[in-house]
């Protein structure tokens, strides 16, 4: 990437963070993202700087990444990332026009989110309380899992967010937008389980986080993720198991037991109810699966199947 370029994403990065308050979790996914955009551009011959990039060269690194075998979805995600840098662009006076206007992503098969069942989620929840760290990592679960938080939410929390009265937790999500989640018992017992111990990481400080590392200061997102894919192994579950999996189980879980789509959407945090449709596709299929196990009928053309 050439000098004025990371500069003009620097400074976008930068409007994103202090003028639009982005979370740093988004903030480093859009950096990410551009990061491949102008490295792509940095090696095409006669490298444009980023005020004379053309549509048919967003086109080709929509090309480029689809024949790298990217999903259309993390395109879409791309290309959102590249068509907000031009508005920036535009808006600064750096740029006449936005090139990535207009390009969508290929379309590519929808893959349904990954989900976790209830003795997997069962195994994970257990963990024998044998020093702070597993009490810790023991709540962080529960909370994940009885909450439906997205990794920077739980990362973000502090002591004063926790509403005991309540059975509640103040999230600070998406956009900056707050919304209050119940924690059921179990979570609640777990968190203070872990409050007994907490002080032995962080002995006469005044750090207000909730979550707490070795080093006493607040555990960053990487290393949450790290504890679950640790956790996942431990309990033998069969697959690599990675924070969000907590949040789409939480809402496939609700959503078969209750049906109600509008309230999984207002725990989950979505603006558009859209987003939060995609577990009733899991739900749908959870029922074909019973169906076929157990009705009659398909038992009797699965057996039929089975012979010829």
């Amino acid at each position: 990437m050439n000098t004025p370029t990371a500069g003009q994403v620097e400074a976008y990065i930068d409007h994103l963070r202090f003028e639009r308050r982005l979370s740093p979790l988004t903030c480093l996914s859009y950096k990410r993202d551009l990061h491949l955009f102008t490295t792509f551009l940095s090696r095409q011959q006669n490298a444009p700087p980023l005020e004379q990039v053309t549509p048919s060269q967003v086109r080709l690194y929509v090309g480029f990444r689809f024949r790298g075998g990217v999903a259309g979805r993390s395109i879409r995600r791309e290309l959102s990332a590249i068509r907000g840098l031009y508005r920036y662009l535009v808006r600064e006076g750096h740029s006449e026009v936005n090139p990535a206007l207009g390009i969508s992503a290929p379309r590519s098969g929808s893959s349904l989110p990954e989900v976790l069942d209830i003795e997997q989620v069962t195994r994970l929840v257990t963990i024998a309380p044998t020093s702070a760290l597993a009490l810790r990592d023991r709540a962080i679960l529960e909370l994940f899992y009885s909450s439906g938080l997205r990794l920077g939410e739980l990362a973000r929390l502090s002591l004063a967010d926790i509403d005991w009265s309540q059975g509640s937790v103040r999230v600070l999500g998406k956009g900056n937008k707050t919304r209050v989640v119940p924690v059921g018992r179990m979570v609640r017992s777990a968190i203070q389980d872990w409050l007994v111990v907490r002080a032995e990481l962080a002995p006469a400080t005044d750090e207000v986080a909730l979550f707490l590392g070795r080093s006493g200061k607040r555990l960053g997102a990487r290393a949450i993720q790290l504890r679950v894919d640790y956790w996942g192994k431990v309990a033998g579950v069969d697959r690599k198991v990675h924070p969000h999996m907590f949040r789409h189980s939480f809402a496939s879980h609700l959503l078969e037991s209750s049906g109600d789509l509008r309230a999984v959407q207002e725990l989950l945090g979505h603006a558009d109810i859209s987003t939060t449709q995609i577990y009733t596709h899991l739900d749908f299929q959870h029922l074909a699966n019973v169906y076929e196990q157990t009705h009659p009928r398909a038992r009797r053309k699965l057996n039929t199947k089975d012979k010829s």
